[in-house]
């Protein structure tokens, strides 16, 4: 089943591009001589250092983009991959089909920017739209695009999605993927295959939530501002040397083990 993401059906006019999205579903007039995008965005500690990965196929041609920040969010990740995969087919005039795993990019590119722009890009509750200058960049690639945008569940077992996920987190884990580029046919990713597991990603979610739910008295803090790493005894210590201070990354750790890791990784970041 699909759900829209406004009515059923509607053509969704934004800047002169022309959108159609649907959730979690099958577009059925997907045409093979269309342009089709997967499209990730991660982050460690968002903020935090993060990459974002794309897999394009369009003309007989696969190609596959990717890059990173030292500091940045998931959510801005996100944008560039939508910003990057689309600005490589500039020169195409055909149909897209773009599948990000980000709610946040396909409601905010077919729906919300509306109303962000008629506010003078403030939230319906007056604040300044987070990211307003990357979705502008998107504004900007979409400009007389036929573009179709679904979000699909990531960690699902989505082929397209599960490698555009892969050079991702290899940019955010700062290592460079060997990304492919060559005849569509010598790919090895089925980019037609957007049915998904609902199970796999209910294991996924269950292992991360695993991993990640640490519990119990702090062993440190760990602290990185420009590159020089730092630990502390204590919040209060770490938060007297972080807060207000632009482009830093603090972390809560149990072990010092887990302290050891920590350090070396943010040393390791703060010498690229």
């Amino acid at each position: 089943m699909w759900k829209s993401c406004t009515a059923p059906n509607t053509s969704l006019l934004v800047s002169g591009a022309v959108f159609f999205c649907e959730q979690y579903g099958t577009m059925k007039d997907m045409k093979t001589d269309a342009a089709t995008i997967f499209t990730d965005g991660s982050s460690s500690g968002n903020p935090g250092p993060g990459g974002w990965g794309a897999v394009v196929v369009a003309e007989g041609r696969a190609t596959e983009l990717g890059g990173g920040e030292k500091h940045t969010t998931n959510n801005r990740m996100e944008l560039v991959a939508a910003i990057e995969a689309l600005k490589s087919l500039d020169a195409y005039n055909g149909k897209i089909f773009i599948y990000p795993d980000s709610s946040y990019v396909v409601k905010g590119i077919t729906s919300w920017i509306h109303n962000w722009q008629a506010k003078g890009w403030k939230t319906a509750g007056k604040k300044d739209v987070e990211n307003r200058d990357l979705w502008e960049r998107l504004l900007a690639v979409v400009e007389g695009k036929d573009i179709k945008w679904q979000v699909v569940p990531g960690h699902s077992g989505v082929p397209g999605n599960e490698r555009a996920d892969e050079i991702a987190t290899g940019y955010t884990k700062g290592t460079q993927p060997k990304l492919f580029r060559g005849a569509a046919g010598e790919y090895g990713i089925n980019v037609s295959d957007i049915s998904h597991d609902p199970k796999k990603k209910a294991a996924h979610d269950a292992s991360k939530k695993t991993r990640t739910k640490k519990t119990g008295p702090a062993y440190s803090y760990v602290s990185a501002i420009d590159g020089k790493v730092m630990t502390h005894a204590s919040w209060g210590e770490c938060e007297k040397r972080v807060k207000g201070v632009p482009n830093t990354r603090f972390k809560k750790v149990f072990s010092a083990e887990e302290e050891r890791v920590l350090v070396a990784e943010w040393k390791h970041l703060g010498k690229k």
